[in-house]
C-alpha cells in the first residue's frame, strides 16, 4: 500500500472516529463510511487490517486520555484544586460514556454499587432512567475479570464481518 493512500485512509478513519457517537459506531461502519468517502474498497485484506490498526490505535489513545483523567481525579492534589463531579443525586460520577450515559458510584441500602446508566434532563437536572445496570462490588469484580474474554469475543465477531 502506498504511503499517500495509507495517510488518506488514516486521516479519514480518524476524522470519522472523532465525529462519531462511539456508542453506535463499529469498525465495520467506519470502514464502510471511509470506503464511500475515499471511493476505495477497504474490505479487502490489506486495507481492512490497516483500518483495524488505525481504529485500535485511536481507541488506545482515547483510553489513555481517560486513564490520565481518572488518575487526576484519584489524586486531585497533583492537579491543584480539581474537584470530583457528583450528579444531582449526590453520586460520584466516575466517567461519562456519552452525553446521556455515565458511570457512577453510589451507595444503596449499605452497599456500594457501580451504576452504568442512561440519564435524561428534566427541570435542569440530570435524572437516571431505568435503562442501565447497577453492579455490587462482587459483580463488578467478576465483570472486570472477564473483560479480556469479552474483548476477544468482540474481535472474533468483527473479524467475521
Amino acid at each position: 500500500m502506498e504511503a499517500e493512500t495509507e495517510q488518506k485512509i488514516e486521516e479519514t478513519v480518524r476524522r470519522i472516529l472523532e465525529e462519531s457517537d462511539m456508542d453506535e459506531m463499529t469498525e465495520f461502519k467506519i470502514r464502510k463510511q471511509a470506503s464511500e468517502e475515499l471511493e476505495l474498497d477497504l474490505s479487502k485484506p490489506p486495507y481492512k487490517a490497516f483500518v483495524k490498526q488505525v481504529v485500535q490505535s485511536f481507541l488506545e489513545e482515547q483510553n489513555q486520555k481517560e486513564q490520565d483523567a481518572a488518575q487526576k481525579d484519584q489524586n486531585p492534589e497533583a492537579d491543584g484544586a480539581q474537584e470530583r463531579e457528583y450528579d444531582d443525586n449526590g453520586d460520584l460520577v466516575i466517567c461519562r460514556l456519552s452525553a446521556k450515559r455515565k458511570v457512577t458510584l453510589q451507595e444503596f441500602r449499605g452497599k456500594n454499587l457501580v451504576s452504568i446508566r442512561e440519564f435524561y434532563s428534566k427541570d435542569g437536572k440530570e435524572l437516571p432512567t431505568a435503562k442501565g445496570i447497577s453492579l455490587t462490588e462482587e459483580q463488578w469484580s467478576v465483570f472486570k475479570k472477564n473483560v479480556p474474554a469479552i474483548e476477544k469475543a468482540i474481535s472474533k465477531m468483527e473479524s467475521r464481518i
